[in-house]
């Protein structure tokens, strides 16, 4: 837990950008009778019964000091995808970065032998020689950045029936457009510190 803690009170360095890595599934739902539209002084009316098209998963990577996201939708979130994910983090989202720390929870997936699995090996070296993995400890997953964005992201975009990928992917971009151009920041203010005045119960004691 500390590990993460002292990450994030670092100050900014572009060299070395912290990115927290996160993902959460999207149901697609669809209307089964069409919404009554909005007239004067009545407000949209929307049937209670829906139509469920499946599931898709939606990757958020985030930079909280500089206030930047990326929204990615695919159909699952195996090895490979996550592979995928970290390979455009390497090459185009931070290509001068010296080392990229990524802060992520322990999901099977999310590990670098997934970066082998999915590419050749010296591929898969280059990759991992950037990157440099900081995992939240089991059961704090909240310790992850990423979930207070996606927290956001239910809010402000997914509070609604979106019965396709196709649909769902320019609305997503739209709030990907509107939160990186407000540069939105993540404050955060537990620290280590906090953590073992609040959470004291979780650390070993001493009689001595």
């Amino acid at each position: 837990m500390e590990d993460v803690l002292d990450l994030y009170a670092e100050p900014y360095e572009a060299a070395r950008p912290v990115v927290c890595f996160d993902e959460v599934p999207v149901q697609l739902i669809g209307e089964r009778l069409a919404p009554l539209p909005m007239r004067p002084g009545t407000p949209q009316r929307v049937d209670y019964e829906y139509i469920r098209y499946g599931t898709c998963n939606v990757f958020a990577l985030v930079e909280p000091l500089r206030g930047w996201r990326r929204l990615t939708v695919t159909e699952h979130r195996g090895h490979t995808d996550f592979a995928h994910q970290l390979r455009w983090l390497v090459d185009q989202g931070y290509p001068r970065a010296e080392r990229i720390r990524v802060v992520l929870d322990n999901l099977n997936t999310h590990k670098p032998e997934a970066l082998y699995e999915t590419f050749p090996p010296a591929e898969a070296r280059r990759l991992v020689r950037r990157l440099e993995f900081h995992y939240t400890p089991k059961h704090g997953s909240w310790l992850n950045m990423a979930e207070i964005e996606l927290s956001v992201l239910a809010r402000q975009c997914l509070d609604q029936r979106i019965p396709t990928v196709e649909q769902l992917c320019p609305l997503l971009a739209a709030y990907e457009a509107r939160r990186n151009q407000a540069q939105a920041t993540i404050t955060w203010q537990f620290t280590a510190e906090k953590a073992r005045i609040k959470l004291h119960r979780l650390y070993p004691s001493s009689s001595l």
